[in-house]
Parts: C-alpha cells; sequence; structure tokens
C-alpha cells in the first residue's frame, strides 16, 4: 500500500467491487424470482463466463499487445454501462430473464480483456517484490467488499427491489476509472509490449504446456472452478429449498464465505513462500469442506462451515495464481494469465448448467456433494502428479526482494532444475 499507484487502484477497486457483489446477489435472486429454477440461475452465471471459454485465449493477447492501464479504462467503464442498463430495465418493470441473460453475456465479453489485462497490471504498478503481497491484498479487497456487498444488496432487495442493487453497482465504477486516470505513468514498471504477428496464442499455449510449474496448478483450478465454485446455484437452492428463507439470509451466507475468504487472503499476504503442496491440500480440503456442508443436519453447521469454505477457496485461488504470475516470463503474462482466467471461470458454462440440473432434480444436498467431492479427486489426482514429476518441490521466495523459482523433476532429471524464463534467479529448492 505504500505505493501511490497501487493505493488508487486498491481504493477504486473497493468501490466496485462492492458494487459488483451487490449485483451478482441481486440479479441471482432476481432470476430465482423470475423463474423459481436453480437451472436458471446457473444458465445465468454460465453466460457470464462462457465467453471466458470461448474466446478468453484472445483476451490475453489483446492484454500483451496494448497498454493495460488503456484497456482498464475502456472495460471498467463498459462494466458500469451494464449495470446501468439492467437498472433501467429492472427499475423500469420492464425486466425479463432474457434481459439478464443477455447483460450476463455481455459482461462476460467485457471480463475477456478486463480479467487478464487487470491481472497482469498489478506487476507493472509494484513490481517483482511485492507482487506476491499484492495478489493477496487484492483478493482481501474483493473479499472485504464480499462482506459489505451481499449484506446490503440483501437489505435493499428486501425494502425496495433488486433495480436499486444494479443502479448503485453501475455508479460505483466511477471510482477505479477516477483512480486509473489519477496514475503517475512515470512511476509505473515499464513492460514491453508484444508486437502483433503470427502464432501469439499458440506460443502462449507451448509455453504453458512445457512448464509443470504453470500446467498442474492451471489444470486443479480449473476443476475447482468448473465444479466447486457453484455458490450462487448452491445457496440460492439450499436458502429457498432446505431452509425456506429469502434474500437477506442469501445475503448473511455469502457474507459468512466472505470472512473466511478474507482471513484467507490476508494470511496469504503473510506469507513469504509458497509451494504447490500448499495448493493441492488447500483443494482437498475445500473439497472435503463441501462435502460436509452438503450434508450439515442444521442451518447453523452449515452456516459455520462457509467460514472455512471460503478460507481453503480464497487459499486456492490466491496461491494458483501469485505462483503461476511468478513464474511467468513477463512478456508472456497476459497469456498465460488469460489461460488461467479461462480455465478457473471458463468452465463455469460447463459445470453451472450441470450442477444447476443436478440440485433440481436431486436437491441441493446432493448438488454440494458433487461439487465437493469432484473438487477433492481433482486434488488428490493433481497432487500424486505433481509429487511425482517433483512438482511440489516448486518455492517462490520473496524474503530477500527477489524471485526464486526452481522446479526440481524427478527421475533421470533429478539434479537439473527446470530451465528459468528470463529475469528469474534459481535457487536450491528448500
Amino acid at each position: 500500500m505504500k505505493v501511490r499507484n497501487y493505493r488508487l487502484f486498491a481504493t477504486g477497486q473497493m468501490v466496485s467491487n462492492t458494487g459488483t457483489w451487490m449485483q451478482r446477489i441481486a440479479q441471482d435472486w432476481l432470476v430465482l424470482t423470475l423463474t423459481g429454477s436453480s437451472a436458471a440461475v446457473g444458465i445465468t452465471t454460465a453466460l457470464q463466463f462462457l465467453p471466458m471459454l470461448l474466446v478468453g485465449l484472445y483476451g490475453g493477447v489483446i492484454a500483451d499487445r496494448f497498454g493495460r492501464r488503456q484497456l482498464l479504462l475502456i472495460t471498467q467503464s463498459a462494466m458500469g454501462l451494464t449495470g446501468l442498463a439492467l437498472a433501467v430495465l429492472t427499475l423500469s418493470g420492464q425486466v425479463q430473464v432474457w434481459h439478464v441473460y443477455l447483460m450476463a453475456f455481455l459482461l462476460g465479453m467485457i471480463t475477456v480483456v478486463d480479467n487478464p489485462a487487470r491481472q497482469a497490471f498489478v506487476a507493472e504498478m509494484v513490481g517483482p517484490r511485492e507482487l506476491r503481497n499484492a495478489v493477496s491484498l487484492n483478493s482481501a479487497n474483493f473479499q472485504s467488499a464480499r462482506l459489505v456487498g451481499p449484506a446490503v444488496a440483501g437489505v435493499l432487495i428486501t425494502a425496495v427491489g433488486s433495480g436499486w442493487a444494479f443502479l448503485l453497482n453501475g455508479l460505483s465504477f466511477l471510482a477505479p476509472i477516477a483512480g486509473l486516470l489519477m496514475m503517475r505513468t512515470g512511476e509505473l514498471h515499464p513492460v514491453d509490449r508484444v508486437r502483433r504477428g503470427k502464432g501469439q496464442l499458440r506460443e502462449g499455449l507451448r509455453y504453458v504446456a512445457g512448464r509443470p510449474e504453470l500446467l498442474w496448478p492451471i489444470v486443479l483450478v480449473g476443476f475447482i472452478g468448473t465444479f466447486g465454485f457453484n455458490f450462487p446455484i448452491w445457496l440460492t437452492a439450499f436458502v429457498d429449498d432446505v431452509f425456506h428463507a429469502g434474500a437477506g439470509t442469501y445475503g448473511l451466507l455469502n457474507t459468512l464465505m466472505a470472512g473466511g475468504s478474507l482471513v484467507g487472503a490476508l494470511l496469504a499476504a503473510r506469507r513469504r513462500t509458497s509451494r504447490l503442496r500448499l495448493l493441492a491440500g488447500a483443494a482437498l480440503l475445500f473439497g472435503v469442506l463441501e462435502i460436509t456442508a452438503a450434508l450439515a443436519p442444521a442451518f447453523w453447521i452449515f452456516a459455520a462451515l462457509l467460514v472455512p469454505i471460503g478460507m481453503f477457496g480464497l487459499t486456492i485461488n490466491v496461491t494458483a495464481n501469485s505462483n503461476v504470475q511468478l513464474a511467468t516470463d513477463p512478456a508472456m503474462r497476459g497469456r498465460v494469465m488469460s489461460l488461467f482466467m479461462m480455465v478457473f471461470m471458463g468452465g463455469t458454462p460447463v459445470g453451472a448448467p450441470l450442477v444447476g440440473w443436478i440440485t433440481d432434480v436431486y436437491g441441493a444436498r446432493t448438488g454440494f456433494l458433487t461439487g465437493g467431492l469432484i473438487s477433492a479427486v481433482a486434488a488428490v489426482a493433481v497432487g500424486l502428479i505433481l509429487a511425482r514429476v517433483g512438482g511440489l518441490r516448486l518455492k517462490v521466495d520473496l524474503r530477500r526482494g527477489h524471485r526464486h523459482v526452481t522446479f526440481v523433476p524427478r527421475g533421470e532429471h533429478m539434479e537439473r532444475a527446470a530451465e528459468p524464463g528470463p529475469g528469474k534467479r534459481m535457487a536450491p529448492a528448500a
């Protein structure tokens, strides 16, 4: 936070993230009110992330070619306009479910460019020395907003309806736009732009495929994101069908999960080193906790379990995100992070409708249990693969202000560390 440009960025993001969480809660509840279907909530979520699955990698190419600050000014403005459009439709009483579907899809198209640009821009603001801390604080920022947004949304929905939550979200994007405009560009850490050329997308895929320290964390977060993070579906179903409560309870459950996520983010910010065994272990505990919550016999037990679920879910995200960024050459970071976000968020169009259908047909408990079981199995499988090839020995160390990335394969290559990318220094695995 001592970096002025990052302070401006973080402040703006706090405001807009609060509005985003308000819109998420209002959108889910509006769709459930209009249709009475958990599957419809799943379709809304799927449409929002479908563009990431279809064209997500191209967003990374754009983020590597153009100025990321300029891209963010465009994408943040466009996101604000989608919120205002949904507010007008809802407050005028004209909203229909297909309007929500359309706005979700348009928001997803904008996110294709916004996500990799925003992820990569963090390194430009703070440099490699503070990158892990900045990634963790970004997550803490997002989860702090999640503490406030759902609670405010629950009150607004109950008192005056969903439209006002959409309106406030649209206006909230004025804060990050102002922050971006106020930045001192001379204090940014310059990154060479990638010139337009053929094969840049394939180059990014080959880059990841040849580095197990990138490939397997991305595979794991793909499974977790596709099947384990469908909380809008499960929580609306539990509130409506199991606990027979209203929008206020739905906001409360989201707030409890956000509290756990905030704790996870702050703990991650304190860590100066990280190993991929932490990622695999957190993913396994995350799946086991979801299974336990699905079988919880009482509301208070279910609600209490959402706190550690949020904590371990955030640990997965921060650990994978920071390890992947630090192990990637800066010139490739936009493309690698677009692949990371594509598998983490882009799997939702596959997982959300499937999980929504299971939840509708077999009940909320079965749907939640399915997501937890798949997450746990994926964590065990990827953990075993990483252990076999040496991936659990990957270490990122920032204690002396430098990046030290070591990846030691097993077998015949046991004595040779993975070849570092430009700018990386090697250190023995500890």
